[in-house]
């Protein structure tokens, strides 16, 4: 792999409540953004991996909208939210083998309109329903909150993980968005707000699920000794994974007990010559509280079915021994699907996090969860070389 890849531009347009623009418009003011970050001209792209959100923009078209010219590599990607990680390891494996030099890897959405509830943003009705499916549907398991809550109850009901469990994760990671100036909602919380905040799909409560946002982030992708040379300390990627488990939602599967975590992460750790006890920082998917709780039990972070308890330990949060969505995540950050733990990865480990910095950056983990549980994706970083 010679000197392997590093990350050396972020970009981030505003997000949240953000109107006006397109989602091809916003990912073209990410990229843009990203290369400047890098102190890199769009010219020195020769990459572009393009990630869509709901509404399927923008594709390999944001080339054009870029006036990108002879790239070496140009595709979209879609793992929902595992496609970030995804991305980063297509983009440092071409750059590992020559392919590519400089990789731009962006993903953008604008669900959210004026005047429309952020829940009518993602609600979408299948046009066809096939089998269990469609029994499914007749009972009322329309949305992905419904099918989320089934995962959430198979857990309680095999190791006794409670409401107020996955209540500790949601306040630890408001405390984190407290400290950062770009969370969407930084007023604290306490576990008493959360278990008062209305039900969503029995056990999660509002304050269990991920915000919606509209906007744009991007990285760059390029070799490690580029990347040394360039304006952002580098942030080198040592080790990736995925896993796609494919558990049906029926008795006798490991539906919403087991994630492609267990899978996807050993394998990015074994290639970055670490283990769980090396890790300093998380940062986890986090469309709902239940998605970090089996994802660090998956992680080897702790035993199966202790995940609640770990959570509850403040183990998470400000002061805590694991450090886990310092940005405030999706919960209380921004929604950017497998770019909103990346993101804040490359943060942390430049050390540019302010007051939410972590004390320790040198072993990063990010994961991305798309589907029900069905897809996962893993980084390991690291501000400092893999052989160091």
């Amino acid at each position: 792999m010679g000197e392997g890849a590093a990350i050396a531009g972020l970009g981030m347009t505003e997000l949240g409540k953000v109107y006006g623009r397109s989602p091809r418009r916003l990912a073209a003011d990410a990229v843009r953004l990203a290369a400047a970050d890098a102190g890199l001209t769009l010219d020195d792209l020769d990459g572009l991996l393009v990630s869509h959100g709901l509404g399927g923009s923008p594709g390999i078209e944001l080339a054009d909208t870029l006036g990108l010219r002879d790239l070496r590599l140009l595709s979209q990607m879609n793992a929902f939210g595992a496609t970030a990680g995804a991305m980063v390891s297509y983009a440092a494996m071409s750059v590992a083998s020559g392919a590519a030099t400089t990789v731009a890897c962006v993903f953008s959405d604008a669900p959210l309109q004026p005047k429309q509830s952020a829940g009518s943003a993602y609600h979408r009705d299948a046009p066809e329903w096939y089998g269990f499916g469609g029994m499914t549907a007749a009972l009322g398991f329309r949305s992905v909150n419904a099918f989320y809550a089934l995962a959430a109850q198979r857990h309680m009901a095999r190791y006794g993980t409670t409401s107020e469990q996955l209540g500790a994760i949601a306040v630890g990671t408001r405390e984190w968005a407290s400290r950062n100036p770009l969370a969407q909602m930084r007023e604290p919380i306490t576990l008493a707000d959360h278990q008062a905040s209305r039900w969503v799909a029995e056990p999660l409560h509002l304050l269990d699920c991920c915000l919606v946002s509209n906007g744009a982030i991007a990285v760059i992708v390029t070799s490690a000794g580029r990347a040394r040379d360039l304006a952002q300390p580098a942030v080198h990627v040592w080790g990736w994974g995925q896993g796609h488990p494919g558990h049906r939602k029926e008795r006798g599967s490991e539906f919403g007990l087991v994630t492609g975590a267990a899978a996807s992460g050993p394998v990015a750790m074994k290639m970055a010559g670490v283990t769980p006890a090396d890790v300093d920082v998380c940062q986890l998917y986090d469309c709902y509280t239940y998605t970090v709780l089996v994802s660090l039990e998956d992680y080897g972070f702790c035993a199966k079915g202790e995940g609640g308890a770990f959570a509850a330990s403040g183990a998470l949060g400000p002061g805590g021994s694991l450090p886990t969505n310092t940005g405030g995540g999706q919960l209380s950050g921004y929604y950017m699907w497998g770019m909103t733990p990346l993101s804040e990865a490359v943060i942390q480990a430049r050390g540019q996090g302010g007051e939410r910095q972590a004390a320790r950056n040198d072993v990063i983990l990010v994961s991305g969860n798309g589907g029900i549980l069905d897809h996962h994706s893993t980084l390991i970083v690291s501000p400092h070389p893999k052989e160091a």
